[in-house]
């Protein structure tokens, strides 16, 4: 990484001919290049079609130094936290057990950890599923106070035992972070290594992973990314958590580039057996087992998304494409969940409108009203005031600047406005936060 003055120059690497009829890098382009003028995102993005990275871009800042001066991501080598996509890792190393026949999806969670709730009832396949109904370690239990702080895996069992169980075992699907925990704690017993060896001899040396690995903490000489959050203006360095806590629920660093060659390799078979591949990709409730359905109109797609502290992540596959798309960033601006929509409709070659590429003519009435969610303890009125238009919400007021059709922001906030003015709704986006509400009538 290098510390520069001035903005940081985009690149494109390992554009191939052969697939220039597949890929709009020059939309691509426009998109992150607008992205990174404006100062609203940082982070990397890898597409690879067939194997084949076409298109990589970094933006944005890696790392703030000790003058607040903008250390800037190198597009090859930096790394991110990625979080719960450290979960299709773990389960691609339970599902290459299963083949190697020294686990089944019906063994059961008291041969390895009989002192948890339910260990008699609760299978392989369950946790794999989020069905366990374990309660999750990073819920009500003071995890802010001690995620910076080393656990053993006694100490962490202890807290899951001491929480019980939330519902029975296979009635319902919710994400809980404890079944990954303890499939991670499993592959280490079954395999006599750590779980970073596990990761290594398994998958990254497999398939030439360079730049994945078990994380420790975050230092700038391993090109690694510190995570920062937005709030009036300005970015505020994030609490650093002790990922080895989180073992194989969110203890993965990796690049977009290596997690697209990654979830790859996983659809052609180089990691686990077409049958695991076919149970993995299995929904129930809208769960897979270590992975998740992210479907692109009619062509089916999969994947995950991870957080910890500020870094985001989102990792999708198109099979019938074999389309691989990776984004990690390390400080949401601009909402994750839109940069992602632009990336897929632009490889889809679906109509887009890249922000604020044309003026945007206002038709207030459209917007002016009142908004309410049961999910919100207050109303959101829209109005027109000065030629702009003002959000009051919760006793503040703020102007929202417009950025396409249909589309405002706050930059001071961070708060996006998303209107459908037909079906009279208005999505508000904060950091990847979406609260959906409805116009009164």
């Amino acid at each position: 990484m290098k510390i520069l003055i001035i903005v940081f120059s985009l690149s494109i690497i390992g554009f191939s001919n052969c697939y220039s009829q597949t890929l709009n890098t020059k939309k691509l382009d426009s998109l992150f290049n607008t992205l990174q003028n404006r100062e609203l995102a940082n982070g990397s993005v890898a597409i690879s079609i067939n194997g084949k990275i076409l298109y990589q871009k970094a933006i944005g800042f890696a790392m703030l130094d000790s003058n607040n001066r903008k250390i800037f991501p190198d597009i090859n080598t930096e790394k991110y936290r990625v979080g719960s996509t450290s979960k299709m890792f773990t389960a691609t190393i339970v599902f290459q057990l299963i083949d190697e026949k020294k686990l089944s999806l019906d063994t059961k969670l008291a041969a390895y950890f009989p002192q948890l709730p339910n260990a008699n009832k609760i299978t392989i396949e369950e946790m794999l599923y989020h069905r366990s109904g374990l309660h999750d370690y990073t819920h009500d239990t003071n995890f802010p106070d001690w995620m910076d702080k080393p656990k053993t895996h006694e100490e962490m069992l202890k807290i899951i035992a001491s929480k019980g169980n939330d519902f029975e075992p296979g009635t319902k699907a919710d994400y809980c972070n404890t079944n990954y925990l303890l499939l991670s704690y499993i592959i280490e017993k079954i395999t006599s290594m750590s779980y970073a060896e596990a990761l290594t001899q398994r998958i990254t040396s497999k398939i030439g992973l360079q730049h994945t690995y078990f994380g420790k903490p975050i230092d700038i000489r391993r090109d690694e990314a510190t995570s920062y959050k937005y709030a009036d203006s300005s970015w505020k360095k994030e609490k650093e958590t002790d990922v080895s806590i989180h073992c194989g629920a969110g203890s993965v660093v990796s690049t977009p580039k290596d997690l697209t060659v990654f979830i790859q390799n996983i659809f052609n078979g180089k990691l686990i057996s077409s049958a695991n591949i076919d149970s993995m990709t299995t929904m129930i409730d809208d769960y897979g087992m270590g992975i998740f359905s992210y479907d692109f109109d009619s062509t089916k797609g999969y994947g995950h998304n991870g957080r910890i502290e500020e870094f985001y992540s989102a990792t999708r596959y198109y099979p019938e494409k074999k389309l691989a798309v990776s984004y990690i960033t390390n400080g949401i601006l601009y909402p994750r969940i839109d940069i992602l929509k632009g990336i897929l409709k632009i490889c889809f070659n679906d109509d887009y409108e890249i922000p604020f590429s044309k003026p945007v003519a206002i038709d207030f009435q459209k917007y002016i009203g009142t908004y309410s969610s049961n999910d919100l303890p207050f109303k959101v009125v829209c109005k027109k005031e000065n030629d702009e238009l003002i959000f009051e919400a919760a006793g503040k007021t703020m102007e929202a600047e417009p950025v396409s059709t249909n589309y405002f922001m706050n930059l001071k906030t961070g708060s996006f406005f998303d209107f459908n003015p037909k079906k009279g709704e208005l999505q508000i986006k904060e950091t990847d936060n979406a609260y959906y509400l409805q116009k009164e009538k």
